[in-house]
């Protein structure tokens, strides 16, 4: 009886001798090792606030660099003569001014930008010309109606001697002279710088000082 007990009592010892732990520390700190990350690692909130900043600090640098690049209104050669070609049409059918309007016309053909006048010279701008010489001939046109027709036809039929002018040195000083002709009259016969600005010269004077900066600005 006694051998019986001492046999099983060795044989249940050898048995949780031979069982491995179920906890290892080795295989416990392996397993750490290759788990996952957990979401304390993949959110860590010092490491995201210093990402955070770190990126509007380059977009307050690239809004500071490239912020008045990027809105800043273009200032080219084509958009001042854009508003020359307008001031000098305005300068047309103006009524609170008392200048020589004739001169307009060669300012409008020395000044008018490259795809006016391409179109003027194509097929619409002859068509819209030969009209307008019909209506002329069998109709009663106004003397302000008149002159925008006279300018399409100007720059239609302008030499190509002086159309090589438009753009380049020689043409600004020429434009320049002839806006310092009118800018002249205008105030001469007005009455003054006062007068200028009045309710019925303003827009006229507006359209002046316009024809007679551009070509300054383009000149330097």
């Amino acid at each position: 009886m006694l051998t019986t007990t001492t046999h099983t009592f060795s044989a249940s010892s050898t048995l949780l001798c031979c069982k491995k732990p179920l906890f290892h520390p080795v295989s416990f700190h392996r397993s750490a090792h290759l788990r996952p990350p957990t979401s304390f690692h993949l959110f860590n909130p010092i490491r995201s606030f210093v990402e955070s900043r770190g990126i509007l600090g380059m977009n307050q640098q690239l809004k500071r660099r490239f912020g008045t690049v990027c809105y800043a209104p273009p200032v080219t050669t084509t958009n001042l003569q854009w508003i020359c070609t307008i001031s000098s049409v305005v300068l047309m059918f103006a009524k609170g001014t008392a200048i020589q309007k004739a001169f307009v016309v060669p300012f409008f053909a020395l000044q008018a930008p490259a795809v006016l006048v391409s179109w003027i010279k194509g097929e619409y701008g002859i068509w819209t010309a030969f009209l307008a010489l019909l209506v002329r001939l069998f109709f009663y046109i106004p003397g302000e109606l008149e002159l925008p027709f006279i300018a399409l036809l100007m720059v239609i039929l302008l030499p190509y001697q002086i159309a090589n002018l438009r753009g380049r040195q020689e043409g600004l000083v020429l434009s320049l002279v002839i806006a310092a002709f009118l800018a002249f009259q205008h105030f001469t016969r007005v009455g003054g710088l006062r007068r200028a600005f009045d309710q019925g010269s303003i827009i006229a004077t507006l359209a002046v000082l316009c024809v007679v900066t551009v070509p300054c600005v383009l000149l330097i």
